[in-house]
């Protein structure tokens, strides 16, 4: 059940959610009780997309070990 909820986890998404939350709470027309839900719906979404940013990240590494040397995929300055 926890990988079905991952699979389906929709990174613009969580992402645009924040940004509503935050912009609802510094307004500050949320009453205390509205404002802490909103916080901590902020920080599940937060963790969430920090979960899927290191996955995101270590898909990355593995692609990159599994074709050899990651010189190539450095940028160097053109002097």
């Amino acid at each position: 059940m926890t990988k079905k909820k991952q699979a389906s986890f929709d990174f613009e998404k969580a992402l645009e959610e924040l940004e509503e939350l935050v912009s609802s709470m510094e307004d500050g027309k949320l009453s205390l009780e509205d404002s802490l839900q909103a916080f901590e719906k902020g920080i599940k979404l937060t963790r969430e997309c920090q979960t899927a940013l290191k996955k995101a990240e270590q898909k990355v590494q593995v692609l990159i070990n599994e074709n050899g040397d990651t010189e190539e995929l450095e940028f160097e300055d053109d002097e």
